[in-house]
């Protein structure tokens, strides 16, 4: 008889991003007496393992090569015989195919999340995406969507029945992001909190999060107001395939030495605090972590209006909501906040009071509990 719950959470990889922040906080804020927890990669193990503050943590990494995982199938049916948890947390498309073998395996509960689009199917229409998803439907026990049109998604494109699907919005620390009151510029960065006027983003340098469109816009705010040349710097906060594309935009626009571009960062917290405004840039968004994260932080965020973004920002309230892709509306935006410090400092704060009110982290660590642990057990023979 074992005392705690087995939990295995099945990613594609476990580096930088919203995904594995729900990972980590679900780890680290379960509580250690009823759950034990097994991080399971098809690829590696990155930064966000570095996160996770239990000891007892297992971390297996499979180092899948590109293409399908059809190859490691045999491999693991018996890993997963041997770990014999008693949920799989399965997340998003690229993990949602080795359902059926934990199925196969004996694993008793599979609940998959849905975190957000991947960059080959920005809106879900991919009609091959809906078949893989239909396809593996019955072997699911339960769905989870962090977001309304990801909810929406997986009733009329997925058919999940209702009783078989729940809405957990990613819950955020509202008390490790949070307003400050000194602004000490994090470690390495070369700008001035207060002297200067921070744009920041964070997240992965991937097509999905777009933020050439935000490096666009802000070599087209130089150009086109150049009264706040003196003031204005840039921060992007991430690392991945993206880097260089982003370096030419600036270098060519002779704006590199505007923009500190640390790659991945541990202290977000304090990356955050050094900026003035916060800009998502996303082609395609589930419920953005670091949005939330920055909301927490009183700051005032320009985003696209893609996904479940404009059900998390109040566009006039809480920021300013722009179309996916147009530099002119990110310039504009980012303009309007800097002409108005009053107005940014506004809609930092409902920011910061829709994040205390609506997007608590106890509110998601109970849901999780509900799903992983349905009969109120905790245990299993």
């Amino acid at each position: 008889m074992r005392d705690r719950r087995r939990i295995v959470h099945l990613v594609y990889s476990f580096g930088l991003g919203g995904l594995e922040n729900v990972i980590v906080q679900l780890i680290n804020r379960l509580p250690a007496e009823r759950y034990e927890h097994i991080v399971l990669s098809l690829t590696t193990i990155g930064e966000s393992a570095r996160r996770i503050e239990r000891p007892d943590v297992r971390f297996i990494a499979l180092e899948k090569p590109a293409g399908h995982a059809v190859p490691l199938y045999p491999r693991l049916f018996r890993l997963l015989r041997e770990l014999n948890p008693d949920v799989l947390h399965s997340c998003n498309l690229a993990a949602l195919e080795i359902v059926p073998i934990a199925w196969l395996a004996g694993v008793p509960r599979r609940v998959h999340a849905e975190h957000g689009w991947d960059a080959h199917d920005p809106d879900g229409s991919n009609p091959r995406y809906r078949r893989l998803r239909r396809l593996y439907r019955p072997f699911v026990s339960h769905y989870i969507s962090v977001s309304q049109d990801l909810h929406d998604y997986l009733a009329t494109a997925v058919r999940v029945p209702p009783e078989h699907r729940t809405l957990i919005p990613n819950g955020v620390d509202t008390a490790r992001f949070a307003p400050v009151t000194t602004r000490p510029p994090p470690e390495g960065c070369p700008f001035e909190p207060g002297k200067h006027w921070l744009i920041g983003t964070v997240g992965r340098l991937q097509t999905v999060k777009n933020q050439p469109l935000l490096a666009r816009a802000f070599v087209r705010l130089l150009e086109k107001y150049p009264s706040c040349r003196d003031r204005v710097r840039l921060a992007i906060v991430g690392e991945g395939p993206l880097r260089g594309e982003i370096e030419t935009i600036l270098r060519n626009a002779g704006a590199l030495s505007l923009a500190w571009l640390p790659g991945g960062r541990q202290d977000v917290p304090d990356c955050l605090g050094s900026f003035d405004v916060f800009v998502l840039p996303s082609q395609a968004e589930g419920t953005s972590c670091t949005l939330q994260e920055a909301m927490a932080c009183a700051l005032p965020v320009v985003a696209t209006a893609v996904g479940g973004t404009p059900n998390l920002v109040n566009n006039g309230v809480t920021g300013t909501l722009v179309p996916s892709d147009d530099v002119e509306a990110l310039t504009d935006a980012l303009w309007a906040l800097y002409a108005t410090p009053e107005q940014a400092t506004s809609f930092g704060w409902a920011g910061r009071a829709r994040a205390e009110r609506d997007f608590g982290i106890d509110a998601m660590l109970a849901c999780y509990r509900t799903l992983f642990d349905p009969d109120g057990s905790g245990v299993r023979s």
